[in-house]
């Protein structure tokens, strides 16, 4: 049974940092395209950071240079390293196998200004 459970989120001031991690189960770890999305009170679900099994990455135009995404094989984790936070980051954050209908629950990020 594959599992995605995240952890990390909260209420940060902008400019500030929060580290994001996705720990999964339950699928060989490093085989998939895995993800972070956002969604946005009102808004679409968009994607944030995707890391290839190869380990290439791609970031949103909004996050790029100020997040990074990488694994962490010790820990079967996916984590999204987020600085310079802005106000327009507050979402809820959610993991997600690329190419599957596996999602996490969800973390929240509230940026205050």
């Amino acid at each position: 049974q594959v599992q995605l459970v995240e952890s990390g989120g909260g209420l940060v001031q902008s400019g500030g940092a929060l580290r994001l991690s996705c720990a999964a189960s339950g699928i060989i770890f490093g085989s998939r395209t895995m993800a972070w999305y956002r969604q946005a009170p009102g808004k679409q679900r968009e994607v944030v950071a995707s890391i290839e099994r190869g380990g290439t990455t791609g970031y949103a135009a909004s996050v790029k240079g100020r997040f990074t995404i990488s694994r962490d094989y010790a820990k079967h984790a996916v984590d999204l390293q987020m600085n310079d936070l802005k106000p327009e980051d507050t979402a809820a954050y959610y993991c997600h196998i690329e190419d599957t209908t596996y999602w996490g629950q969800g973390t929240q990020v509230t940026v205050s200004s």
